[in-house]
């Protein structure tokens, strides 16, 4: 009779009897990783509609690249460095080419180096931002491949890494979904891009005006929707971790979408469709770190006040003569590091299990501040010696005639929006679409 009741066991629950997974959690982390996976074409069309038509393509192909190189090197030694044991600073090679790599466990092992990958590959798409119309294709390729190994896997390490040997998770430092690992990471490689390409040509002559509103907000919204999957599934499990980083990830966005717009109307008398869709990625990029730590009210806070340096930096960057293409630094350097203090702040025991701030432990938000500072120097350093490696191997920055004529046509020979059907410009002795 035992047999029998085993045998039925194994007919009715198969996956569960074959490799103890959790089919609920399996279900939750696939359908995270296509949603976090749809956020890279998304920041395409955010990213696209906010340059001028003649490096649209270009802007979202450097989107596109990063899913293609990033992905393969990301499975075949980024996984590796990132989650091997290792050491304190660095994983090893124990799960390089994917070897070890099964179906076994609550939720497969082969899920989570997809699920992670696609994190790694918006990261690096976030850096193109800062760079849009000037940055050669093929250098952009090569970056952002070195990038991945040498600067974003070894942040993931210190942030996520296996207890024990993870330089900042074994101090304390609490990152739910990214905030520090993708976000600030991002955004100082695209800063330290700009340091080093210089300005675009007519910098501070011409406006650089969006060519495409309705791509920016579509861009937008579907960035929110993706990032359902990028928070929520950050708790890997479909429990109520998943639940409330799910209903912060609501709240945030909303919060800092109404002080940004009561700021214009203050300041312009006018809200504006881009500064909505800027502030909804803000306020994203500011819970993200603090997701699964906060409660909903704190949630609303985290929004509502990273909202503040984030807008006083965009509306003044001009200003300052620094030509971060599309204020990335703004909103995902300034929207993480708020994110990631406020974290220390308003971190619960009651939601996350972490006190913060405001519960008494001023000790959460100092360590916050030195995962802060750790991601900077680090992404820094990486960033800058990568490019002046890059640099040596192909030019970096497009010439002053290419980025006239456009990078759509001058880097990819094609262009959005043909004015004379098999119109050719031949730039160079290569051929390339109208300008």
């Amino acid at each position: 009779m035992k047999r029998w009741l085993i045998a039925a066991g194994l007919f009715f629950f198969p996956v569960l009897a074959a490799g103890q997974t959790d089919s609920g959690t399996t279900a939750w982390m696939l359908v995270s990783t296509a949603l976090v996976l749809l956020m890279t074409p998304a920041l395409a069309f955010f990213y696209g509609g906010l340059v001028r038509q003649k490096n649209v393509l270009n802007t979202m192909m450097m989107s596109f690249g990063a899913l293609g190189f990033v992905t393969i090197v990301w499975a075949l030694l980024g996984y590796s460095l990132a989650y091997g044991a290792g050491g304190k600073f660095i994983g090893d090679l124990s799960l390089a080419f994917l070897q070890g790599i099964d179906l076994k466990g609550e939720m497969p092992a082969l899920l989570d180096v997809a699920f992670q990958g696609t994190f790694a590959v918006i990261a690096a798409a976030l850096i193109s931002g800062s760079l849009v119309g000037r940055m050669r294709f093929k250098a952009w390729l090569l970056f952002i491949t070195l990038w991945t190994v040498f600067d974003y896997a070894v942040l993931a390490h210190w942030v996520w890494g296996p207890a024990g040997a993870a330089l900042l998770k074994d101090l304390g430092a609490l990152d739910f979904a990214g905030g520090t690992v993708v976000h600030i990471n991002a955004a100082v490689a695209g800063l330290v891009g700009v340091l080093v390409l210089g300005r675009r040509k007519d910098f501070g002559r011409l406006a650089f005006l969006p060519h495409n509103i309705p791509f920016v907000l579509l861009g937008a919204g579907l960035l929110w929707f993706g990032w359902f999957g990028f928070n929520g599934g950050s708790a890997y499990a479909a429990d109520g971790s998943a639940a409330l980083a799910f209903t912060n990830t609501f709240l945030a966005p909303a919060a800092t979408m109404v002080v940004w717009m009561v700021l214009e109307l203050i300041q312009y008398g006018r809200a504006t469709a881009v500064g909505a869709a800027t502030a909804a990625v803000v306020g994203l990029v500011a819970i993200t770190p603090a997701a699964g730590f906060v409660g909903p009210l704190g949630a609303i806070w985290v929004g509502a006040l990273g909202a503040l340096p984030s807008y006083f930096f965009i509306i003044h960057r001009p200003k300052l003569g620094l030509d971060d293409s599309l204020d990335v630094f703004g909103a995902h350097g300034l929207g993480g590091i708020s994110g990631a203090l406020l974290t220390g702040v308003f971190a619960s025991k009651a939601w996350g299990g972490t006190a913060g701030l405001l519960e008494g432990n001023a000790w959460q938000l100092w360590v916050q501040t030195e995962a802060v500072l750790a991601a900077i120097v680090l992404s820094a350093a990486a960033s800058f010696l990568l490019l002046k490696l890059v640099g040596l191997l192909t030019p970096l920055r497009a010439d002053e005639r290419e980025q006239a004529v456009g990078m759509d046509a001058a880097q990819h020979g094609e262009e959005a929006y043909p004015v004379t059907e098999g119109a050719i410009l031949v730039l160079d002795g290569e051929q390339g679409g109208a300008a």
